[in-house]
């Protein structure tokens, strides 16, 4: 890895500028947490967001440990306050990535953009040790972090992954199985380096786009087609809620949106983006035998 005390270059430079001013905007302080109590205060974090005091998201051993291996740990302050923090490690060496295990903001600081400063502040961490990917996995149904992480970062989908963690029954998660998409983040490429800058990934949907899963009335998934060249497939507006209020719905729009988006890659498309009105889009990747072209 490179040595982070030797002459960066410009883009490097460049990340760094971009993660100061992400922080500044949101009125934070971001850098590592070292020293043990701080840590604890990322623990202490994680389990009040979660709803998790008596078995915590990550334990104060653990993350003791992860820094002492060189491993991220990223706090956000203000003040003498943590209101955000992001944990990650290092994947196996030839794959040359970090994986962003978990990350939250307090309740007294969401609308502020802090989770955009800490990721910013992650990014530039790893390119500066050499590092060319970050990958992490979110819940696919959760309307607003498939915005904020495919749109305002500009990072990849790569995977679906069906009730990844098993159960996970907390305040976030519920009862509900933990299906999670990985994504991921190739911090020097020039979508996400714009993403950085503040120009959002936008991915045009384009008029012919086939709705194969939408809102009903009753606030249902109704399931459409799924022969588009490109389709959409609609999440709730706020599945969280939905699984407190009625968790029966919640479950409905698990297995609707895990069936859409696993056939749809089944079939030859691929999760590109995602458009708040419409839900995630698909495209299908051309198929010479499919599409004739060998004819």
């Amino acid at each position: 890895m490179t040595n982070v005390t030797a002459p960066r270059a410009p883009d490097l430079d460049l990340a760094v500028q971009a993660a100061d001013a992400a922080a500044l905007a949101a009125g934070v302080s971001v850098r590592e947490v070292l020293d043990l109590q701080e840590l604890g205060l990322v623990v202490d974090l994680f389990a009040t967001i979660w709803g998790r005091d008596e078995n915590p998201p990550v334990t104060l051993e653990l993350l003791r440990a992860f820094t002492k291996a060189g491993n991220y740990v990223g706090g956000a302050f203000e003040g003498g306050r943590l209101v955000g923090a992001c944990v990650g490690f290092f994947h196996a060496p030839a794959e040359d990535a970090l994986h962003s295990h978990i990350a939250g903001v307090s309740s007294t600081a969401v609308g502020r953009s802090v989770g955009f400063a800490l990721k910013l502040h992650q990014r530039s961490w790893a390119l500066l040790r050499g590092v060319s990917e970050i990958a992490w996995t979110y819940d696919p149904l959760v309307s607003r972090n498939a915005h904020f992480n495919l749109v305002k970062l500009g990072a990849l989908p790569a995977e679906y992954l069906p009730n990844f963690y098993g159960a996970m029954p907390d305040r976030i998660n519920g009862a509900d199985d933990s299906d999670r998409l990985l994504v991921r983040w190739p911090l020097r490429s020039a979508e996400v380096q714009a993403a950085a800058s503040g120009d959002a990934v936008r991915e045009p949907v384009g008029p012919n786009a086939v709705v194969a899963l939408s809102v009903g009335p009753d606030g249902l998934p109704v399931r459409g087609r799924l022969d588009g060249d490109t389709s959409l497939v609609a999440v709730p507006a706020d599945i969280e809620t939905l699984r407190r209020v009625d968790p029966q719905a919640a479950q409905q729009w698990r297995h609707a949106v895990r069936e859409v988006l696993t056939e749809l890659v089944a079939d030859g498309s691929r999760i590109t983006g995602f458009d708040r009105t419409g839900g995630y889009v698909v495209r299908r990747t051309p198929d010479p035998l499919r599409d004739g072209a060998l004819r």
